[in-house]
């Protein structure tokens, strides 16, 4: 029996699998903002995720998907993303509306 956990990174796999090539335009690697000020870091399989927590996904060089750790609110979700363009990110968590975020802002 396939569980729920798996059958969702199934979905989230077919659905990142039908972005079309021309999003193909760089990697998701790096800070990501909402525009409430959640933000984000991918670095390969590993993330920071919006609530501050350190955890592992699923990675290839133009998505990332992974659940969202324990203590954070929607825990247990797959959050599913695909990179749009070098800037952009669509971002779903579970069920929920798309989401946009946008390459962070970083000065040094």
């Amino acid at each position: 029996m396939i569980s729920e956990r798996f059958g969702l990174a199934l979905v989230a796999a077919a659905t990142l699998s039908l972005v079309p090539d021309g999003a193909r335009a760089d990697a998701i690697d790096g800070n990501w903002c909402a525009a409430d000020g959640r933000v984000m870091t991918i670095e390969g399989a590993a993330i920071v995720t919006p609530g501050g927590r350190q955890t592992t996904g699923d990675y290839s060089r133009h998505a990332f998907s992974y659940v969202v750790p324990a203590g954070e609110s929607g825990a247990g979700s797959m959050v599913a993303m695909v990179l749009l363009n070098e800037e952009t990110v669509r971002l779903r968590v579970g069920e929920a509306a798309d989401e946009i975020w946008h390459r962070c802002d970083v000065t040094s």
